[in-house]
């Protein structure tokens, strides 16, 4: 659903030297990216119909942006662990971050929102390592924002995959106080895991990046609101485009019609940045894959193919 802020300094420097950020597979690969999906039972089913089709490919993994409920639920803990136990049946691993519908919009049949978020982080953010039968290991937020978990990330082919907690419903901005602080606090943590990744991706000479949230940031300001929720990340991902200079793929749920464009204008210039792609997924009531792929010999480093939605059963 479519239904931020000062960046912030990051973390104070620990005495402890980090560990190497997660490094997983070869050069020249293939992954899945999917979202907002299931929304209901038979939506479920095609779910596993996908999970199937994508365990007889050759994928690196599989790249969830969330939304694994509708707008108006189920969000009960029955649902969640029914979800959980069917992204475990992914050959490839499985990254996921949360969507609005299993928190923010949980309020909408009687939840707290920021109950349903802990119980997300519980159920799909509490290891240092993703879901499915096979696993990565993925670096999350910490020090200062060690809350937010499900900020991740892992390098693969030389791009560095960032997984954000960025929402619909205009990010949880304007419903009530709580909620806009809650919205304060997270985005804080959001901006600064982006410069952080910033710093990461170029230190160690990365040829692209792929930024990953549910919420569609509203690029095309279509969306006319007393706050806008979306606009300091906005102004972060052309920030980071401009700066990084190499490749990168934001990938976002929410409006569940398939896209590819390039959002972003240059305020030098006025122009498309070059080397910011958007894709949005798939979502309910389709239930289709993306396939991605990194191509180090592109200059684009990044090539899109949407997977038609296999009917049930076969």
């Amino acid at each position: 659903m479519r239904s931020l802020l000062a960046l912030l300094a990051l973390a104070a420097c620990t005495a402890h030297i980090p560990p190497p950020l997660p490094s997983a597979f070869h050069p020249g690969m293939s992954f899945a990216l999917i979202g907002d999906t299931p929304y209901n039972e038979g939506e479920a089913a095609a779910l596993d119909t996908m999970i199937d089709q994508m365990n007889r490919e050759d994928l690196a993994f599989v790249i969830h942006v969330g939304d694994i409920t509708g707008g108006r639920g189920p969000c009960s803990d029955e649902w969640f662990e029914a979800r959980k136990r069917q992204f475990e049946r992914s050959k490839h691993p499985f990254v996921i971050v949360p969507g609005d519908n299993e928190w923010v919009d949980c309020h909408r049949t009687g939840f707290d929102p920021i109950e349903r978020l802990k119980k997300f982080r519980d159920l799909f953010e509490s290891g240092d390592s993703s879901l499915g039968a096979r696993k990565i290991a993925l670096e999350r937020q910490s020090g200062r924002y060690a809350e937010y978990r499900e900020h991740l990330r892992w390098i693969a082919a030389n791009v560095l995959f960032v997984g954000l907690n960025v929402q619909g419903s205009n990010n949880n901005l304007g419903r009530t106080p709580a909620m806009d602080a809650e919205h304060d606090a997270r985005m804080a943590a959001v901006l600064a895991w982006l410069q952080d990744s910033v710093r990461v991706a170029r230190e160690r000479g990365l040829a692209g990046m792929v930024v990953f949230a549910q919420g569609d940031p509203d690029f095309e300001h279509t969306a006319r609101r007393r706050r806008d929720g979306f606009s300091g990340f906005r102004d972060a991902l052309r920030d980071l485009a401009l700066d990084f200079a190499k490749p990168v793929l934001f990938v976002n749920g929410d409006t569940h019609l398939y896209k590819l464009d390039k959002p972003l204008a240059d305020p030098r210039t006025g122009l498309p940045i070059a080397n910011f792609t958007r894709v949005v997924v798939f979502g309910s009531p389709q239930t289709r894959w993306i396939r991605a792929g990194i191509e180090a010999s592109s200059p684009q480093l990044f090539e899109l193919s949407p997977v038609p939605q296999t009917p049930p059963g076969e």
